[in-house]
């Protein structure tokens, strides 16, 4: 018995700590402060429980034991699940030199892993003993403990402690233990020792140097969590717990997850793995079940495995406790709902009840297994008053008769007087004590009145201790074999106080003399746990009535059991081999086939058949069928009870006849009418088919969506003429060229951007898409597409800005630009915006640097490569990696690659900071990857010096976590339309009365000045846009200024080499204000070049008078028309209506673009350096090179770059540096990788775009 009673209980050991082979694991105790239940016998259950246990699976409670308590059984625990309690103990020493860690799963009041109180006071009962030492706790000798991973620390009240303040409990509390409270009172009786010399900073249990306290925490190196020395090579795994001694996560003290096999863990391997090849889950040959914090490879008896490979004392919702074929309880998920089971205390419903009363003891009616416990304490039979319980009734007990087990525990404190045993519970098989008792008890029966146990059926108890006490009149206790109930070493019977074996005994209250060892439950015949001889029924008896008495029995397996009623009782013979009927040695009435009935079957109709049999006995008694077999009512029968025999009419005969031959007759016919429909079908089914396959129609699912209508011009190349490079990229180029259409006589300036041959189809596929987005705009603020050139490599053609982009603008004139200036800007940057969100374009992209400037009062948005076209249905859009503009995006954007307009705004924000700060770099310093760390903290952009807190609190609406909480565009272009009226009211700049910057005063200005012979060039509005008086017939003559003579655009050279440029107005017209490009370049960073017939008469422009035509003031306060779209409805004849906030020419000002326009400044006339000096070269990042004095162009934010592959210094520098593109792509491999540019491109720079991070890099 106890051989097997071991191998039982070997299901339950786990492999703690690492290494160990045989670790027993044991339960703990619930009790709390609660006085034993038994303290005659509380040390003995102390000792069963934790005698050779290494592991508790639960709480160490030592409380209330006595100075001469030998406590050695403690000795091998090391490690405790819940917590530590040793509280109002006498004792002197606790021998837990080997507990190592304490997890606090469970805390004690819900807040301390280690509690040692009140220990050395005297109970009230207790007196002093007269000379004796002072009782109580001296010493902690915890010398092992190294982890508490949940918890604090409570020592209090302990006159006889010493050495609880020289301990670093910060050393032993976990790094994440967020309840690392510590009470210590230090407060004695005597005086104590210091810790020995032989301990390191002073740091010990007690006063021998065997007691110095073992630092693995805050004596490691920067990084350890926990470590066995101060070097960093003493660092242990980051799995480990309470120390190592070595640094794999084999080496471990204690697993701070799980232990597998001796190596911790953060996670059990899965009992389930993915197959990839044949896209199959498979069992894991290596899966284990999570065991506490061990991984084990079946559950410990007792315990219910899971599907997820957990081992639980409770079934999770909607599943079910099933029993497999090999014995192992497990929780299986109801194919339906799950079936009603009875629900004891502490479950469920039942939760907060305390005992079984008469308003809950019929909710147990009819139940044969409760999930939970039963407690029957004094108020159970005494009733409530105060809520209307009536007492229990003896005979209510009787709905426990059908019980056969309990999950829980037992309890019982008071029972009936009336019922001398516990009979009501006669069929109770087994008591799980998945639940116990205290967290100690599976049966408990303390203060009854009984006589004997009465529970004959009962044959096991799962956990827990069986404690029996204080029962005056109980006998029977020791007749029973208890360690046959018991299923580990760790369970015993504890009982004291019951009546004497030799009292019962000389009462007659002895065993039946054929139970069998002696075993029973209590007196009589139906106690005995087993027979001697044998079992009839519950009674054991001495023979079976196998060859005499009534009624007759045959033996199987020692049990005595009825033959069949049909047997004829034999003398001298057994007269049955069992207990069926066809089993008869002979049968008492009659035989049919091999059963024994009471009559033959007449008229008898057999399982599952309509047809009923006829039988007649013979004079053996054996049933022999009738001749006639009657299948229909048979009134008629002979002597014998058989059918008699009946004549058929011949009128039957007839009737019969014709009724079948005209059943036969139509059934033909609706075969034959089925058979001929048939074949239709499958002849209409053929020809269907046979259409579909040359005419297929697609159903129509309209969209709703308004078509667009947008043009493409697909130019050839023979009209293209490149004329110098204005920067390079990843995948292109972009030249500043001439436009020449076929037929024409005309040279129209524009920017071309160029694939590269060696690009990947990708990119083809996204400077197409490209392409479409840009074609379909249609806003004066939002550039245009002119045309694509479908050659073998792909060209887009834009229009050529003048004055680059608006970052490097305002950087350049930053001390000339005024607030109307900058207000201007954000209006039609929102204008522009506010039109993408009409047509559900989102930009994804916006930035100053992608905002080209046209003229000093009229900005583009430009800049599609990012830009995504949403549909019809479509409310946002997904990134899926590549390039983006980290410190511009909104942090749904960063952090889920969600774009929509509202992510826009978030950008507009930035884009409005960008130019308060005339051009300075958001968050500066602070690298890409601690942006969105940043923006959830709550921080935002600095308010710029000039800009008022009206201005800023429009940037910080922009910048709110919550999209829906954005202003939307049209709101910002009311907004700022009001500001701009009153500008200096909003936006503060010191001496803004100077004169605005002119435009050959601009680099990039000038830089499209200075090569190449134009020719005479037209702007491509001029060109593509009808002027004044095309869509009218001329006026009559002498209505001036009504004439239209087409301006033509004109660039000489004068002759000392100087660019001139020059308007050819017409007599009638007065002159107005030079034609400026409205359609610009929408290249992906295109900052645009001015072409040379646009530049005519960009400055010294004079002072206008507001225009209600252009839509420009000077003054915002003064009214104009209702603006419809950008535009104002157009006059009779009038001039094609420029949509930009540009100045008129005043008729009565001299126009300054009469004359040649004044020399350039000398250094305006020289050629842009191929070669850069040495000390203007300085390494960026990324292997860039740049002019450390110049102020760079667009973007030049290298901390921003996306890992590369190689960071070194370029050995040779680029001939050229463009100030204003220093990438047109952005890229994602190394330029290594793509290989060298062709040799047409050598000499143009290279640089990744520094304001743009790739989705897939992870922040």
């Amino acid at each position: 018995m106890e051989l097997a009673a071991w191998c039982r209980w070997g299901l339950l050991l786990a492999l703690l700590p690492p290494g160990a082979v045989g670790t027993q694991v044991c339960t703990g105790t619930d009790m709390k402060l609660r006085l034993p239940a038994s303290p005659e016998t509380h040390l003995d259950m102390l000792r069963y429980l934790y005698q050779g246990c290494q592991v508790v699976q639960g709480n160490l409670e030592l409380t209330y034991l006595p100075a001469n308590a030998s406590l050695s059984f403690l000795q091998d625990i090391q490690e405790v699940q819940g917590y530590v309690l040793i509280a109002h103990n006498q004792v002197r020493q606790v021998p837990l030199q080997r507990l190592r860690i304490v997890r606090g799963t469970q805390l004690f009041e819900d807040k301390y892993a280690l509690a040692v109180l009140d220990n050395g006071h005297l109970l009230d009962s207790a007196t002093p003993v007269a000379g004796a030492a002072p009782g109580g706790l001296r010493e902690l000798q915890l010398r092992s403990l190294t982890e508490i991973l949940k918890g604090g620390v409570s020592i209090q009240r302990n006159p006889q402690l010493c050495h609880q303040d020289t301990i670093s409990w910060g050393d032993i509390f976990h790094k994440n233990n967020q309840m690392a409270l510590m009470l210590i009172d230090t407060n004695r009786s005597r005086a104590c020792q210091p810790c020995s010399p032989a301990c390191k900073a002073s740091y010990c249990w007690g006063e021998s140097s065997k007691d110095c306290q073992s630092l693995t925490g805050t004596v490691c190196a920067s990084g350890c969590a926990r470590c066995k020395g101060p070097l960093p090579t003493d660092c242990c795994h980051e799995q480990c717990a309470a120390g190592c001694t070595g640094p794999k996560h084999s080496d471990c003290l204690a697993c701070l997850h799980f232990n597998h096999s001796g190596i911790c863990e953060l996670h059990c391997p899965a009992l389930v793995t993915y197959n990839t090849d044949t896209f199959e889950s498979m069992p894991n040959p290596e899966g284990r079940y999570t065991f506490g914090a061990s991984c084990v490879t079946a559950c410990p008896y007792n315990y219910l495995s899971t599907d997820v490979g957990s081992c639980t004392l409770v079934c999770p919702l909607n599943n079910q406790e099933v029993t497999a074929e090999d014995g192992t309880q497990q929780c299986e998920k109801c194919s339906k709902p799950c079936a009603q089971v009875c629900y004891g205390l502490g479950m469920e419903h039942l939760r907060e009840v305390r005992a079984v009363t008469s308003a809950n003891i019929m909710e147990f009616a009819g139940c044969k297994k409760i999930f939970g416990s039963l407690a029957f304490l004094p108020e159970s039979f005494e009733g409530d008053p105060a809520s209307n319980t009536a007492p229990l009734q003896p005979e209510q007990l009787r709905v426990f008769e059908t019980l056969e087990e309990i999950t829980g525990y037992l309890y019982i404190s008071a029972w009936p007087d009336s019922l001398p045993d516990l009979s009501v519970f006669q069929n109770l098989r087994v008591i799980r004590g998945r639940v116990l008792h205290d967290g100690a008890y599976s049966l408990t029966l303390q203060g009854l009145g009984i006589s004997w146990l009465g529970l004959r059926s009962l044959r096991e108890l799962g956990s827990g201790l069986a404690l029996i006490h204080r029962n005056a009149r109980l006998c029977f206790v020791h007749t029973v074999p208890w360690d046959q109930l018991f299923r580990n070493p760790h369970q015993a019977l504890l009982y004291s106080a019951n009546r004497p074996e030799d009292e019962c005994v000389g009462d007659g209250l002895a065993c039946y003399p054929l139970c069998a060892h002696g075993h029973c439950w209590g007196p009589g015949p139906t106690q005995c746990v087993n027979c001697s001889q044998f079992l009839r029924g519950q009674e054991c008896v001495e023979e079976c009535r196998v060859l005499q008495g009534l009624p007759r029995e045959y033996v199987k397996d020692r049990y005595c059991l009825l033959c069949h009623p049909e047997c004829q009782p034999q003398n001298g013979s057994v007269t049955c081999l069992g207990s069926e009927a066809d089993e008869c040695v002979a049968c008492a009435h009659y035989k049919d086939s091999p059963f024994c009935v009471a009559r033959c079957p007449s008229g008898v109709k057999p399982d599952l058949s309509f047809m009923p049999i006829w039988k007649f006995p013979d004079e053996k008694g054996t049933c022999q069928p009738c001749p006639i077999n009657c299948t229909h009512s048979c009134v008629d029968l002979d002597d014998k009870g058989c059918p008699a025999e009946q004549r058929a009419s011949p009128v039957t005969s007839i009737i019969a006849t014709v009724v079948g031959g005209l059943l036969f007759m139509v059934m033909g016919t609706v075969f034959g009418i089925l058979i001929r429909r048939r074949r239709q079908k499958i002849r209409k089914y053929t020809m269907r088919r046979l259409l579909q396959e040359t005419e297929l129609v697609e159903p129509l699912t309209p969209s709703g969506a308004m078509p667009n209508q947008a043009q493409m011009r697909i130019l050839k190349e023979t009209e293209l003429r490149k004329v110098k490079v204005l920067g390079s990229g990843a995948f292109g180029t972009v030249y500043k060229g001439i436009w020449i259409p076929d037929g024409e006589n005309v040279k129209i300036p524009v920017a071309i951007k160029v694939l590269r041959e060696n690009t990947s189809p990708k990119a083809n596929k996204e400077i197409l898409d490209e392409a479409y987005v840009m074609a379909g705009v249609g806003s004066p603020y939002v550039s245009r597409l002119l045309g694509i050139c479908l050659t073998s490599t792909v060209q887009l053609v834009t229009q050529l800005m003048p004055y680059g982009c608006l970052l490097d603008h305002v950087r350049e004139h930053r001390g000339r630009l005024g607030s109307q200036d900058l207000l201007n800007w954000c209006v039609q940057i929102a204008k522009g915006m506010s039109y993408l969100e009409d047509v559900r374009l989102v930009h994804r992209d916006l930035a100053a640097r992608n905002v080209l400037v046209k003229s000093p009062n009229h900005v583009k948005i430009t800049d599609f490569g990012l830009a995504r076209l949403l549909d019809i249905d479509e409310t946002e859009y997904h990134a899926d990696g590549g390039k983006v503009p980290i410190k511009w995006m909104a942090l749904e954007s960063i952090l889920r690659r969600r774009f929509t307009h509202q992510s826009d705004v978030w950008s507009y924000g930035v884009t409005v900071w960008e130019l308060m700060t005339f051009g300075a770099k958001p968050y500066d310093g602070i690298p890409a990857r601690e942006i969105p760390d940043l923006l959830e903290k709550g921080e935002r952009l600095p308010q710029p010096p000039i800009c008022t807190i009206d201005v800023y609190m429009i940037m910080v609406k922009c910048w709110m976590i919550d999209s829906e909480c954005r202003p939307r565009f049209r709101e910002l272009v009311a907004e700022f339309s009001r500001m701009a009226r009153d500008p200096q009211r909003f936006v503060v700049i010191q001496n803004e009365d100077l004169g605005p910057a002119s435009p050959l005063d601009s680099t990039f200005y000038r830089s499209l000045l200075e090569d190449d012979d134009m020719g005479d060039l037209v702007d491509a509005e001029e060109y593509l846009v009808p002027q004044q008086g095309f869509f009218c017939p001329d006026p009559a003559p002498g209505t001036g200024g009504a004439a239209h003579h087409r301006h033509r655009s004109s660039s000489t050279r004068s002759g000392g080499g100087e660019l001139t440029l020059g308007l050819e107005p017409s007599e009638e017209e007065p002159p107005r204000s030079p034609l400026v490009p409205s359609e610009g370049a929408g290249s992906d960073v295109f900052d645009s070049d001015l072409g040379m017939g646009a530049a005519k008469g960009l400055q010294n422009l004079p002072t206008h008078d507001p225009s209600p035509l252009q839509r420009y003031s000077e003054d915002p306060t003064v009214p104009l028309p209702p603006e419809t779209d950008g535009y104002v409805a157009p006059l009779t004849c009038s001039p094609q209506p420029e949509y930009v906030n540009q100045p008129e020419v005043h008729p009565q000002l001299p126009s300054p673009l009469e004359g040649p326009l004044p020399p350039r400044p000398a250094g305006a006339t020289l050629e842009r350096p191929k070669t850069l000096s040495p000390k203007t070269l300085s390494p960026g990042k990324n292997g860039v090179v740049k002019d450390v004095f110049a102020f760079g162009g667009a973007v030049e934010n290298p901390e921003y770059l996306a890992p590369r592959g190689k960071g070194a210094l370029q050995p040779h520098p680029p001939p050229a540096f463009s100030p204003a593109f220093d990438n047109l792509y952005y890229w994602d491999q190394d330029p290594s990788e793509r290989g060298s540019p062709p040799s047409t491109f050598e000499g143009t720079p290279t640089a990744e775009n520094p304001e743009y991070l790739g989705l897939d890099v992870p922040v």
